[in-house]
């Protein structure tokens, strides 16, 4: 009981740290806090061990104490080159989850570039955080707006029952008639636009959000090429 203890404290500790801009964490600057978890983590394994009588002997306690040692370095370290990881980590979990953003690079006052893979259906679709609320979307360069089915716009802080839809819009089901809005702020990973214009499909319109122009041509450029969409901003 008290190893899985311990490893959930490492575990945790491991995400705020990553997660972390801050600079401190409960009060601590980040690599006291580490330290500070390791230990924790120590204390507790060590403490069980001790308290139910370390049925694996002496030998076998410094052995796992070699071992919890070797896992708190490797806290430090994780924390210490975390912004160098946080962009493989977003790649890998980009192939494994299409629609999730992929950042290429990342360069103070160069082009970041952002990645998403082809969906199996063939569309390309993008979790976009719309007024800090994660959407999917399928980018869709042929609707010259961004535009919300109710529920999406809802979950971003729209009010949706307040809207007059008298906006004539083609969609995938036929034409139907929208609501014209403001975004306050629309993002996929870095690249980020705020007063964005869009519009909300009266119910039932739209199967999924769409991405459109009014987003995308507020991006430096964007590159269709084989199974992914590079967007550049």
């Amino acid at each position: 009981m008290t190893t899985w203890i311990a490893l959930f404290i490492l575990a945790l500790s491991a995400i705020l740290l990553v997660s972390n801009d801050s600079g401190t964490i409960a009060g601590l600057d980040s690599t006291t806090f580490g330290y500070v978890a390791f230990f924790s983590a120590l204390l507790v394994y060590l403490g069980g061990g001790l308290l139910g009588g370390y049925g694996g002997g002496a030998r076998n306690m410094v052995r796992d104490a070699v071992t919890w040692v070797a896992l708190g370095l490797g806290l430090v370290t994780l924390y210490a080159y975390k912004d160098e990881l946080m962009p493989i980590a977003a790649r890998v979990v980009g192939e494994l989850v299409p629609g999730t953003a992929m950042t290429v690079e990342e360069s103070a006052g160069g082009v970041t570039e952002v990645r998403l893979r082809r969906r199996l259906d063939g569309h390309f679709t993008a979790t976009v955080e719309v007024n800090g609320t994660p959407v999917s979307m399928i980018v869709d360069t042929g609707a010259t707006s961004i535009v919300l089915r109710p529920q999406d716009a809802r979950k971003a802080g729209i009010d949706v029952d307040a809207l007059t839809f008298r906006v004539p819009v083609l969609t995938a089901n036929g034409r139907t008639m929208a609501a014209r809005v403001h975004l306050d702020k629309v993002g996929i990973g870095p690249l980020d636009r705020q007063k964005v214009e869009a519009l909300v499909a009266q119910p039932g319109a739209l199967t999924q959000s769409l991405l459109g122009m009014s987003f995308l041509s507020r991006l430096r450029s964007y590159e269709f090429s084989g199974d992914f969409l590079t967007l550049r901003g």
